[in-house]
C-alpha cells in the first residue's frame, strides 16, 4: 500500500481480533484515492466489492469505515478513513466502486461530511430544507419533539 498510495498513507494498520480478526487499515484522506485504487486493483489484494460503509461520529473526529470483499481471494477487510469534525471531507470513491454513490450520500446527509468527486451529492434521506445533520452527536434539533 505504501508502496503504491505513498509513504505517508497508510496511517495506522491493526487486526481486529473482535471482529473475527478482521484485518483493519487507517489510511490518510488525501492519499485515500490512491489506496482505493490499490486495493482494488492489486493482484495480493483484488477488493473488488465493497459491501457497504459507514460514518461514524467520534466526537472528536468523524470517519467512514469501509467493508471491502475479495471476491477472488474470498477475504475480507475494513478500511477506515478519518475527518476533521469542523470541515468533513473524504475524497468519494464512487468511481471506484459504484456501491459507495448512495451510501455516501447517506453519509452526506446524516454526518455532514462532504464526498469531492461524487456524481450527485444531494441529501438521499431528509427534505432539502432539514437544517443539520441528525447522526452527530452534537446535533440538536430546532424542534425537539420532531
Amino acid at each position: 500500500m505504501k508502496e503504491s498510495a505513498g509513504e505517508e498513507a497508510v496511517v495506522d494498520s491493526f487486526i481486529n481480533e473482535r471482529d473475527d480478526h478482521r484485518p483493519y487499515v487507517v489510511i490518510h484522506s488525501s492519499r485515500w484515492p490512491e489506496a482505493a485504487l490499490t486495493l482494488r486493483d492489486h493482484e495480493e489484494l483484488r477488493c473488488d466489492y465493497l459491501r457497504n460503509l459507514s460514518g461514524v461520529d467520534q466526537e472528536t473526529h468523524l470517519e467512514v469505515a469501509y467493508h471491502l470483499l475479495s471476491l477472488t481471494h474470498k477475504r475480507e477487510y475494513c478500511v477506515k478513513v478519518k475527518t476533521d469534525r469542523d470541515q468533513p471531507s473524504i475524497p468519494s470513491v464512487a468511481p471506484v466502486w459504484p456501491t459507495a454513490n448512495w451510501n455516501e450520500r447517506e453519509v452526506y446527509d446524516l454526518l455532514g461530511i462532504d464526498f469531492p468527486g461524487h456524481p450527485n451529492l444531494v441529501r438521499i434521506m431528509m427534505p432539502d430544507d432539514w437544517v443539520g445533520h441528525p447522526l452527530r452527536k452534537d446535533y440538536e434539533p430546532l424542534d425537539p419533539e420532531v
